[in-house]
Order: structure tokens, then sequence, then C-alpha cells
């Protein structure tokens, strides 16, 4: 980037061919997905509001991280938050499901501005270790205030029949709170807000003389990062039908972290890339090793636990290494995109 470079001025350009495509792969998956019901087995059904419950996440820390650049590696917490103040809600108000993601958005939104106050005064790996801690620290709630949460054992929670359809009503209930949300978050960094998230990324001191509020940017980055993150929870509570502190332990926050980077940063397609290829990645392992000359189901299982947290590391390291841009960025090659502030950067 030259020294004479905005910090707003990234963008990504793209011919006439790649947008038309977009909007004609767009609709066509929008179209797939309504229809999913339609065709798919329960099993289908069941990955698809998985994937989607996933993304959501996955794009809210990556308003956090790769938009805002504050580095949290405590984003399971916040999914904690939301699926045990939507749990609790619905179990004792009795509450509706999209009244309870509201719930779960403002509970993880008000942690999260709380356990974002460390990104005011450090950054960096030192944040890190600061999220690591408010991780730490929401897990200890979750698993020893047994009154309310239940302790180890968790709470359980009845189904949700919504539209009167089962399954195939809550489906649609997720893929409704999921577009709504990707379509936000994509309008939000279209808005000065979205762009003062940028700018503090790129260079914090050069934002505040251009009259952007640092540290309230960077306290709604982490409160906007988390409150994605506690719908995530609310849908997860209502999708598994039981909210216990196992959910959201770090290995949980280490898989999204690894979604962000596999799918790419600062894209919410990337996000939605990067949650799809990390949820149906077990799946296709498990395929894999049912199919080799293992014997018994016990040892496919046993194998694959540890398997799959080798290969999540592996793929941080290589998408890191040979293509930091992500999925996104091999998709933008094959779209013909170009990315303006790598050709600035490669003259």
């Amino acid at each position: 980037m030259s020294s004479t470079e905005h910090p707003l001025s990234r963008s990504t350009s793209a011919t006439p061919r790649a947008v038309t495509f977009e909007l004609v792969a767009g609709a066509l998956c929008l179209v797939l997905a309504i229809a999913l019901p339609a065709y798919a087995s329960v099993y289908v059904l069941y990955m698809a509001s998985l994937v989607a419950i996933n993304a959501i996440a996955t794009v809210g820390l990556n308003v956090t991280v790769g938009y805002t650049g504050l580095l949290s590696i405590g984003h399971s917490a916040f999914i904690g938050v939301g699926a045990y103040a939507a749990g609790l809600s619905m179990l004792h108000l009795g509450t509706p499901l999209f009244v309870n993601v509201v719930i779960g958005a403002v509970a993880a939104f008000s942690v999260g501005l709380i356990f974002g106050i460390p990104s005011l005064r450090i950054k960096g790996v030192y944040l890190a270790i600061a999220t690591l801690a408010a991780q730490y620290s929401l897990y200890f709630l979750f698993q020893q205030w047994t009154s309310v949460t239940g302790g180890d054992r968790g709470i359980s929670l009845p189904g949700t029949d919504l539209f009167g359809m089962g399954d195939t009503g809550f489906y649609y209930g997720v893929l409704l709170v999921a577009l709504v949300l990707f379509v936000g978050a994509r309008n939000l960094f279209r808005t000065r807000i979205g762009r003062s998230f940028i700018a503090v990324r790129e260079r914090d001191y050069a934002a505040q003389v251009l009259g952007i509020n640092v540290v309230r940017t960077k306290l709604l980055a982490f409160g906007i990062g988390a409150a994605f993150a506690g719908v995530s929870g609310a849908l997860t509570a209502h999708f598994l039908r039981l909210v216990n502190p196992d959910q959201f332990t770090l290995t949980v926050s280490v898989f999204f972290l690894a979604a962000v980077v596999v799918g790419g940063r600062a894209s919410i397609l990337g996000s939605i890339l990067g949650a799809a290829f990390m949820t149906l990645l077990p799946e296709v392992l498990r395929e894999i090793l049912s199919a080799l000359p293992i014997q018994g189901q016990a040892n496919v299982a046993g194998l694959l636990s540890p398997l799959r947290e080798i290969i999540f590391g592996l793929l941080i390291i290589g998408f890191l290494m040979f293509e930091p841009r992500g999925l996104k960025g091999i998709l933008d090659r094959l779209l013909g995109r170009r990315d303006s502030v790598a050709e600035s950067e490669a003259e």
C-alpha cells in the first residue's frame, strides 16, 4: 500500500461478468435453499440448518477480527451467552423463537461490550490473551452457576414448532434469520460505521486524526460481533434442545477462527464459505474413514476427533501461507476479480 493511500480506499473491483455471475449464483442458491425441504432428506436439512447457524457466528467473528482487526479467541463464550439467555427465556417466560433470538443478541452484545474494553488499550497477541480470559471466565460461569445454568448437565428445552411445520419450519426460520443478518452485515460496510471499522483496522491513529472515535468503534465492533454470536447461540439452543457448557469450549472458538481464515478475512461471502467448509469437513472425513478397512464404528469415531483437530490446524497454516484471502480469494481469481490493494502493493 502506498503511503498516500487512504485507509478507507481498500476495495475489490469486479468485472461485469463477475457481478452478473454473483447475482445469478446468489438467486440460484436462494431458490435451492427455499426448495431444499421438498427434495432433501432429514439429515441434509439438519446439516443445512447447522451450516446456516455456524455461518451467522462466523460472520460475527469476521466483523471483529477481519474487518476491525481485533483478534478474539473467545467467540464461543458469546455464543454460550446467547444460548443460555434464549434457553432460560424460553423455559421461564415461554417466549417464541424470534423473540429469543433478539434476547440472545442483546445479552451477547452487552457481554461483548464488557469484554471488548481491553481492546481499548492493548492489541495483537495481548488482546488475544485477554479474550482467552473471557473464554475461560464465561465457561466457568456456565459450569458453576448451577442454580441458573444447570451446571454440567445444562438445561433441556422443548421442541420448536415454527409455522406448524416441525423441523422444516425451523429450517425456514433459521434461513430467514441468516438471510436478514447476511444482508445487514454486507450493507453495514457501506455505511460510515462499517467504514470506520476498516479504518481502525488499517491505521487507528490515522482514523483518529480523521475524526473517527476509535474507542467507540472498537467497542461497537466487539459488541456487533458478539451479537451475531448471540443469535447463533439462541438458534443453537432451539436446534439442539439442550444447552450445556461443553458446547462452548475453546475448541469451538478455534473452529470459528479457522472458519474465518479458511473462508477469507473481511468478507461476508468468505465467512459463509468458511463456515460451510468447516461444518461439512467432519462429515466428509467420517465418510472417508468409514470407507477404509477399519474394524468397527468405535474406531472411526476414535480416529475422527483427533484427526479433525489436526486437519483444522493444518488448514489454518496452509491458508495463511499459500492463500491468505481464503476460499473467497480463490473464488475471486476464478471470477476474474482484481484486488486493488494487492495490485497497489505489488506496484
